[in-house]
């Protein structure tokens, strides 16, 4: 027995709407979420590891506001920051840039920031 059209069409249109894209959600609740990033916004200067943390946190603190990063991850991410802060106040400069990159790798973030 051969399945009608119809049953086709069907199961076409079925398995269509499993790769539709999802749609992104707004937060419900104002002031909630910030959906940008300020226009003030500027990243720390500098060469050494102080401010490569800097860097790093300012981003983290960014990503948290808007609701791109869960606060169990910010929190994973703040214990390595600090980690990594106390090589750099022991005088562990590449140290502690090494771990802000391998920080930054783990949870996907670019490493040139």
């Amino acid at each position: 027995m051969k399945p009608s059209f119809a049953c086709a069409a069907w199961v076409g249109l079925v398995l269509a709407g499993c790769n539709a894209p999802a749609q992104k959600t707004i937060a419900s609740s104002p002031g909630s979420a910030v959906l940008y990033t300020p226009s003030n916004f500027q990243l720390p200067q500098g060469d050494d590891c102080r401010a490569a943390i800097a860097r790093y946190r300012a981003v983290q603190d960014n990503d948290l506001s808007m609701g791109h990063v869960a606060q169990s991850v910010y929190r994973q991410i703040e214990k390595e920051i600090a980690a990594a802060e106390g090589a750099c106040a022991a005088g562990r400069d590449a140290e502690a840039k090494a771990m802000i990159t391998a920080s930054q790798t783990r949870h996907g973030y670019p490493t040139a920031m």
